[in-house]
């Protein structure tokens, strides 16, 4: 039980698409192996790892199983449903509420995976209430374990002392290379596009939608022409959306409940530009939409005014009077980074990003700053294509190097903090495993991993059945 995190992530990988390979189970499936009052099923164990390479292929990610992934996954079952019956045990709460509201957020999510409620159901088979109870059990369990193993966590912390003691455990040759890391910040500033030019914009919207209200085009058809969102361009502008979802900006999304199945919102000023809507299609707080976006252009006057106000707060910042982190709360209209000082995140929550990592604009930019320096004002387009004026603060740039520990104290600790953890679990698992009934098919008597469950199976619990 060396890799227990691994174990927990190829026992609930599968969850999302088990309703889906429910229908295309292997020929002839069997239980291979029972703990406690939990069964695991042939099916479990090899549809997981189907799953696990197609979810790796999706995401564009390399396929990594370990060797014998039978072995491993099987013992991710074993951990899992451990964790399970020991939540029963210890009477851990999961309300109906907490898993009808995780439910419907996976039933939402493959709901915008394939354009529509419609279209999940062709392809799955049978009805969204049939899916969402297929999940329910999978879910719970899912739930259930990673509860049980925030309470056997809780108090695991980890002290200067053992990050170092981990760290001289490292041997030196396996210490890995690290590329340049850049810590950055910035105040970002979108220019307000003039009148005449928001009018235009709008009066485009009203011929849209007079077009589709008189059935001369349809409104999907001139999403795919003519709208500015590429999060939903290719699919002629459609998203599926609940009324208890948060994301949305609030205006845009307080529109889409005001309109009839079929009807087109007047023209709609979000935060991210005009708007007009159409309500496809309605069930209680579900719904299906179409929108058009268009982002009315700037031109080099508003683009001048922006760098106005970004060097007013370059010039605070370099004289003292504002920190940069002030700057940002100050002047920022940047949501993602207004309240974190501005950071640029990496996708894993970090700080530390490498070149790869950066838009192509930043990586100019960045070229000839050195640590502590604040850019002049940059314009540029963000991911939505907006115009968008920006500084930049370089807080950090590390050397490429040999991992170590002055420059990397924060990514070793947190690497000793996860093996303290998976020693901690290790540990519960060969204190309790003998405390469950146990029965693993002979077929994984070979899977060197799982020994310690084979060999529960004449002692303990199971002993005395």
């Amino acid at each position: 039980m060396k890799k227990v995190f691994f174990l927990l992530l190829a026992a609930s990988v599968c969850l999302a698409t088990k309703s889906f390979s429910q229908t295309q189970k292997v020929v002839a499936d069997k239980i291979i192996a029972q703990i406690g009052d939990k069964i695991i099923l042939y099916s479990d164990v090899f549809n997981a790892i189907d799953d696990y390479k197609r979810q790796a292929a999706a995401t564009g990610g390399e396929v990594k199983l370990p060797p014998n992934p039978e072995c491993s996954f099987m013992e991710g079952q074993l951990v899992q449903k451990a964790l399970v019956i020991q939540a029963a045990k210890d009477s851990l709460p999961l309300g109906d509420d907490e898993l009808d509201a995780l439910l419907d957020n996976q039933i939402r999510a493959f709901i915008a995976q394939y354009g529509s409620q419609q279209e999940l159901e062709l392809v799955a088979g049978k009805s969204v209430y049939q899916i969402k109870e297929d999940l329910r059990q999978p879910f719970k369990e899912r739930k259930l374990a990673d509860q049980m193993r925030e309470k056997i966590l809780s108090g695991v912390k980890i002290s200067p002392t053992e990050v170092k003691d981990f760290f001289t455990r490292i041997p030196k040759d396996s210490l890995p290379y690290l590329e340049s890391q850049l810590e950055i910040n910035q105040v970002i500033v979108y220019p307000k596009p003039n009148k005449d030019v928001e009018d235009y914009s709008v009066q485009q919207l009203n011929q849209w939608k007079t077009m589709v209200e008189t059935g001369k085009q349809k409104f999907d058809v001139l999403a795919k022409l003519y709208t500015m969102d590429p999060g939903s361009k290719d699919q002629g502008g459609q998203y599926s959306v609940n009324r208890n979802d948060k994301q949305w900006d609030p205006t845009w999304f307080a529109a889409i409940w005001k309109l009839k199945e079929g009807q087109v919102s007047p023209v709609i000023k979000s935060k991210f530009g005009l708007h007009i809507i159409q309500m496809v299609s309605r069930a209680g707080d579900d719904a299906i939409i179409r929108h058009i976006l268009l982002l009315p252009s700037v031109t080099p006057v508003e683009i001048k005014t922006a760098s106005g106000t970004l060097d007013t707060a370059r010039s605070q910042v370099i004289s003292g009077a504002l920190t940069f982190g002030q700057a940002v709360s100050k002047y920022s209209e940047d949501e993602n980074s207004k309240n974190n000082g501005g950071a640029i995140m990496a996708q894993d929550g970090s700080t530390f990003l490498t070149i790869d990592q950066l838009d192509k604009d930043l990586v100019v930019a960045l070229k000839n700053m050195k640590e502590g320096d604040i850019s002049k004002p940059i314009a540029y387009k963000d991911d939505r294509q907006r115009d968008a004026v920006r500084i930049i603060y370089l807080r950090t740039r590390t050397a490429p190097h040999v991992q170590n520990m002055k420059d990397d104290y924060n990514a070793i600790a947190q690497a000793a903090l996860e093996h303290k953890k998976s020693q901690v679990m290790q540990k519960w698992f060969r204190e309790h495993i003998n405390t469950y009934y146990i029965n693993i098919d002979k077929q994984f008597n070979a899977c060197a991993n799982i020994a310690p469950w084979i060999a529960a199976q004449n002692s303990g619990a199971n002993a005395a059945k």
